[in-house]
């Protein structure tokens, strides 16, 4: 059993910056593949980026890619979600989400693939 829990979140303005935190209650999360993800008003979750067990693999939408930074330190039992050069579009509910398929090599992106979720956190990004 996972627990999640995000934060973090908040207003800005377009070009600046958020970090999200996700902190999880398993004993074994550094076997796991975590993900954010994220839900706009009136649109499906959208995969946003994903970390294998080890960090060692990561993974990013396009639409994000070379702004937002995902990490993870086992230790400490959290991933986090840095976001630069945020944009209007960026604007939804984030969720953290954990792929219980232990030792995963890959990062999946299918919604459907995530076993638990947390209760997100909202980012909203002023034009």
């Amino acid at each position: 059993q996972v627990q999640l829990v995000e934060s973090g979140g908040g207003l800005v303005q377009a070009g600046g910056s958020l970090r999200l935190s996700c902190a999880a209650s398993g004993r074994t999360f550094s076997s796991y593949a975590m993900g954010w993800f994220r839900q706009a008003p009136g649109k499906e979750h959208e995969f946003v980026a994903g970390i294998n067990w080890s960090g060692r693999n990561t993974h990013y939408a396009d639409s994000v890619k070379g702004r937002f930074t995902i990490s993870r330190d086992n230790d400490k039992n959290t991933v986090y979600l840095q976001m630069n050069s945020l944009k209007p579009e960026d604007t939804a509910v984030y969720y953290c989400a954990t792929d219980t398929a232990r030792w995963l090599p890959v990062v999946r992106t299918s919604p459907s693939e995530y076993d638990y979720w947390g209760q997100g956190t909202q980012v909203t990004v002023s034009s």
